[in-house]
């Protein structure tokens, strides 16, 4: 059964992950300091709980936001594929090698939440959809980030970024976004599933609880003023990047003798 802590963290999350913060990095951070689940299986757990609640955000932002269906549907195809190849490799990943996957991964995800908070993503345009060349590097790009979704590199802000440098409204970034999301990770998960690379009672937890909070922030909350959420996400994310870092040290093999085990 999952625990209490495990509901409210999802609850937590997925809430702010509605109203565009992003779950993934969060989540992760507190799953490490709290370390109720081995680093090897967080991927895994990522995407087997936040499935259902960016299920239930895609629905809403997708019936809500209008955007072109020849955009939407290829993008989306190809982050299912992406996560599809990824989730493959991730899931045969040893613990140091996504120590350090993870470790990279909160570094990218500070590194944009900092450029969102000081305001230095791209603007967008008022665009609802791609054609021609600009079409084809957005698919290629999402799935790319399809597949460093399954290492725990969140879609959400990669994708906002890339939709607004080739001139769309970032608004139409969330259905993009969410229906990209809430179709990799269902597949994404079935590979983690199969090899056993995920903590049962904790995905569990983050689904329960995070779909009430998403149906919370996109019907009754709908927006805040996240500036000062953002500085502090950014903190907390790069602290456990270096938690993660340095475990995926404490694990390297020591000249000419075998790998070192972590004693958390």
């Amino acid at each position: 059964m999952p625990r209490f802590e495990n509901l409210l963290l999802g609850f937590v999350t997925n809430f702010f992950d509605t109203l565009g913060i992003g779950s993934f990095a969060p989540t992760t951070a507190y799953l490490k300091f709290r370390r109720t689940v081995a680093d090897e299986l967080i991927p895994g757990t990522l995407n087997a709980g936040h499935a259902l609640p960016t299920v239930a955000q895609a629905i809403i932002f997708v019936t809500a936001i209008d955007v072109a269906p020849s955009t939407l549907v290829p993008m989306v195809l190809a982050a299912v594929a992406g996560a599809w190849l990824g989730a493959g490799v991730v899931a045969k990943m040893d613990r140091r090698a996504i120590q350090l996957g993870m470790g990279i991964a909160l570094l990218v995800a500070a590194a944009l939440f900092t450029l969102k908070v000081t305001g230095m993503l791209p603007p967008g345009g008022d665009a609802r959809g791609l054609g021609g060349m600009a079409l084809l590097f957005a698919v290629a790009v999402n799935f790319a980030l399809g597949a460093l979704m399954t290492l725990g590199i969140g879609l959400y802000a990669p994708c906002l970024m890339l939709v607004s440098l080739l001139g769309m409204s970032p608004i139409a970034a969330f259905p993009i976004m969410m229906a990209s999301c809430a179709c990799l990770m269902p597949i994404a998960t079935a590979r983690f599933v199969r090899k056993k690379k995920f903590d049962r009672a904790t995905a569990l937890g983050l689904a329960l609880g995070g779909i009430p909070g998403v149906l919370i922030a996109a019907y009754i909350v709908k927006s805040l003023p996240l500036q000062w959420l953002y500085w502090l996400v950014v903190m907390v994310v790069l602290y456990a990047a270096v938690l993660m870092l340095r475990s995926a040290r404490m694990e390297s093999p020591a000249p000419g003798s075998s790998v070192r085990i972590s004693t958390h």
